[in-house]
C-alpha cells in the first residue's frame, strides 16, 4: 500500500475520532432520558426537543450565556488593545532587558493557575469585586493577557519593517505608523488572536468557579458543570447545553478558519 494511501486512512482516522464525540452529544442531546443509557442508538430515532425546553424554561440558560458573552467579549477587547500596543514594542523598539521581559511575558502565560486562586480571592474580597463582571475580567487577563502578547509578538515581527522606516522617514509617529501602517497588514494575525483569546476566556473554568457566588454570575462551563436534578444527573440537560456553548462558537471558527490558519502561519502579506 502507498505512503499516500496510509496518511489517507490514518487521517481518516483520526477525523473520526474527532468528530464522533461531537456527533454522539448532539444525538444524545435529542434522545429521551430513558433511552440515553438503556437504548442508545447511533442513528438517531424519536427525537425529542425537551432537553432544550427544559435548559431554558426551566434553568434560564441564557443567563449563563449572557455572563460569558460579557465577560469574554470584555476580556478579548481589552487583551487585544492592550496586547497590540505591548507586542509591537516588544517587537519593534530597542530597549534594555525586551528578551528577559518577553520570557517573563511567556511564563507568567504557563503559570499553573490553582496556585494563584487564594491570593486572588483575597485580592478581589477585599476590592469587593466577588461575585461581579470585573472580578472575572481582571483574572482572565492575567493569563489571557500573555497569550495576546506572545502571539502578536510573532505576527508584527512577520511584517516588512521598510514601511514603517519609510513612514518614520516621512515624519510620522510610531502610534500613527502602528495605526495605519501596521494593523491593516497584521489583520489576520490580530483576528486569529482576538477569536483564540475569546475562546480561552469562554472556556475557562476554575476562575469563574472561584470568584463567582449564585447563578446570576456563573458563566457557561459553571452553570453546566453544576446541572443537578434531585435524585439524578440530568445528563440530557448538560449535553443539550453543551451543544447549545459550542455552536455559536464553533460556527465562527469554521467561519473564520482560513484567517485564522492565515494569521497563526503567516500573520501578514511577505515582504
Amino acid at each position: 500500500m502507498r505512503p499516500a494511501r496510509w496518511a489517507t486512512i490514518g487521517l481518516a482516522v483520526v477525523l473520526l475520532a474527532i468528530a464522533f464525540p461531537l456527533y454522539w452529544t448532539i444525538v444524545s442531546s435529542f434522545t429521551p432520558e430513558a433511552r440515553l443509557f438503556q437504548a442508545p442508538d447511533l442513528v438517531p430515532r424519536g427525537l425529542v426537543l425537551e432537553h432544550y425546553r427544559a435548559l431554558f424554561a426551566q434553568r434560564d440558560f441564557w443567563i449563563p450565556i449572557r455572563n460569558s458573552l460579557v465577560v469574554a467579549g470584555t476580556t478579548t477587547a481589552l487583551c487585544v488593545t492592550l496586547g497590540v500596543l505591548c507586542a509591537y514594542a516588544l517587537a519593534r523598539l530597542r530597549f534594555p532587558g525586551k528578551a528577559p521581559l518577553l520570557a517573563l511575558v511567556l511564563a507568567v502565560g504557563m503559570f499553573p493557575q490553582i496556585s494563584v486562586v487564594s491570593p486572588l480571592y483575597l485580592l478581589l474580597r477585599e476590592l469587593r469585586l466577588i461575585n461581579t463582571y470585573p472580578g472575572l475580567v481582571l483574572p482572565y487577563m492575567t493569563f489571557a493577557m500573555p497569550l495576546a502578547v506572545w502571539l502578536l509578538v510573532g505576527v508584527f515581527r512577520q511584517l516588512p519593517p521598510e514601511l514603517e522606516e519609510a513612514a518614520l522617514v516621512d515624519g510620522a509617529s510610531r502610534f500613527r505608523i502602528l495605526r495605519e501602517v501596521v494593523l491593516p497588514l497584521a489583520l489576520p494575525g490580530v483576528a486569529a488572536t482576538a477569536m483564540l483569546t475569546f475562546l480561552y476566556c469562554w472556556n475557562e473554568f476554575l476562575f469563574a468557579l472561584s470568584f463567582t457566588l449564585g447563578p446570576d454570575r456563573y458563566t457557561v462551563p459553571v452553570a453546566i458543570a453544576l446541572f443537578r436534578g434531585r435524585y439524578q444527573v440530568p445528563w440530557g440537560q448538560i449535553l443539550a447545553a453543551a451543544v447549545v456553548a459550542t455552536a455559536p462558537v464553533a460556527l465562527v471558527v469554521f467561519a473564520l478558519q482560513r484567517r485564522i490558519v492565515q494569521g497563526l502561519t503567516a500573520g501578514a502579506v511577505k515582504g
